[in-house]
């Protein structure tokens, strides 16, 4: 990919997707080796990061883009491991709502601390820059999930 400027011809929206393409996988080689240093897959500890929050398997699927049917061998794992828990709905006792646990959070953390790469390229940001990268992702996720 060709390094990222401002400066030239108008900026098209496949200039754009390259751009956000590069910087997604590149986060993601990170996440998932600080994830692997802590004995989990990707989408286990992508799965965690979704869980902070009470969150329906279906639900948890759909945020994973996975099917239904994988969730559970992910949250079987996290289980095993300490790391979520899974229980009952209250309203719906076949709806199993998936939480993640103390020890959970701890590794959540951690693997988010040993984001090297990550934490090297958004520390390099000045607050200006930083605001308005979170203001672009706020105004894009919600298009993105639509």
């Amino acid at each position: 990919m060709a390094p990222m400027t401002t400066a030239g011809p108008e900026i098209t929206t496949a200039d754009l997707m390259d751009a956000v393409a590069a910087v997604s996988a590149a986060f993601f080689v990170d996440f998932a080796g600080a994830a692997a240093r802590h004995g989990l897959s990707s989408s286990q500890a992508k799965a965690l990061g979704v869980v902070t929050d009470a969150v329906p398997m279906r639900a948890l699927a759909g945020r994973l883009g996975c099917d239904a049917s994988n969730v559970t061998g992910i949250v079987d794992r996290l289980e095993a491991l300490g790391f979520a828990g899974r229980e009952a709905a209250a309203t719906d006792r076949r709806v199993k709502i998936v939480t993640i646990t103390e020890t959970g959070r701890a590794v959540l953390q951690q693997i988010r601390a040993d984001m090297v790469r990550a934490h090297r390229a958004l520390d390099a940001l000045d607050a200006g820059q930083r605001a308005a990268l979170l203001a672009m992702c706020a105004q894009l996720l919600p298009l993105l999930e639509g």
